[in-house]
């Protein structure tokens, strides 16, 4: 059975990003990336979390290997709370930067 790095590097072929591209959009550096998929790197909540978010790919899958890669339900709120997002103003924006921050440190925690 693959391990949840393995899972990630097959996230990432499948999408046809480079390790570059893929670290850019979970924001983390391509050196830190490339020691996830070699084992040396910890793979961290937040990174399932960003990867979830940024590819719709099932959270539990990418923990466990269990059921499928892609999680449509996430896609389709990602996509819908991108559009809502865009159609705000830049102030407006920031407040929901600003909660979305504060929601992420309570769940942390």
């Amino acid at each position: 059975m693959m391990s949840t790095r393995e899972r990630i590097k097959q996230v990432r072929q499948t999408l046809g990003l480079t390790q570059g591209k893929f670290a850019e959009s979970i924001a983390i550096s391509t050196s830190y990336l490339s020691g996830m998929e070699i084992g040396d790197n910890k793979v961290s909540e937040r990174i399932i979390r960003l990867i979830n978010i940024e590819f719709g790919v099932d959270e539990h899958w990418l923990r466990t290997g269990e059921g499928e890669m892609y999680d449509e339900e996430a896609s389709v709120n990602v996509a819908k709370a991108t559009s809502l997002f865009k159609s705000l103003t830049t102030a407006h924006q920031g407040v929901v930067i600003s909660l979305m921050s504060a929601l992420d440190d309570l769940q942390s925690k």
